[in-house]
């Protein structure tokens, strides 16, 4: 008989279980080491947490707004509690993690900038995926139709988003510039899913992109 792999990532089978999860958070587990501790920031149903635990074997925790998503996450097994990344990341102790996720959700963040210096604070690592408001359907609708953009990823009128601080690719890493914190690795990603490397000019990601995802550390790390 053959043990399963728990959600908290303590016991198992040493071959990966195969569990389906958005693209860019594939890409996210791509860069996380395994038997890291990991916080996942706004962590929705927590797919990402149960992708770890099950083939990282990661000792991971989350942060979630919504009640429903915490009672969601909890019910699995994680370790989640209900908190918002604009006023309860202060409260975490400096380097307390080996990485800190933030994925689909800087854009919805009243303070985008003090949420990212939170984040490789907190960790030794960050890794942020966002939509990229840079990406050409984006300026060929708003060109075009003269009213804000629907994509794959933006899929919301703009009544009824949650999103209030979207920026481009060159916007993130400008705020990584100003920031002093390093980009180890930046990945866009079309619309087909298919990702590429970022240069350092990040011109053509942010025209291509329909988002991103960047490894980040501290420059002192």
């Amino acid at each position: 008989m053959t043990d399963d792999v728990l959600p908290n990532g303590h016991a198992g089978s040493a071959a990966p279980v195969q569990y389906e999860i958005r693209g860019d958070l594939k890409l996210i587990a791509d860069m996380i080491a395994p038997g890291s501790r990991v916080l996942d920031v706004g962590c929705g149903d927590g797919a990402l947490l149960i992708h770890l635990a099950k083939n990282l074997d990661v000792n991971g925790r989350g942060i979630e707004l919504s009640q429903a998503g915490v009672n969601a996450t909890v019910a699995q097994g994680l370790s989640v509690v209900q908190g918002d990344a604009d006023t309860d990341l202060a409260d975490y102790p400096t380097q307390a993690f080996d990485y800190v996720v933030l994925s689909q959700t800087l854009q919805a963040t009243r303070n985008p900038k003090q949420v990212v210096s939170d984040l490789v604070r907190i960790g030794a690592k960050a890794i942020v995926s966002f939509p990229n408001f840079g990406y050409w359907q984006v300026r060929w609708q708003l060109l075009l139709g003269g009213r804000m953009p629907r994509t794959g990823i933006l899929g919301e009128d703009w009544f009824e988003t949650q999103n209030i601080h979207l920026c481009t690719i060159l916007d993130f890493i400008d705020l990584c510039q100003e920031l002093g914190i390093v980009i180890e690795r930046g990945i866009s990603v079309n619309q087909q899913g298919r990702a590429s490397g970022i240069s350092n000019s990040g011109w053509a990601a942010n025209f291509f992109g329909e988002q991103a995802v960047f490894l980040l550390s501290r420059k002192n790390n």
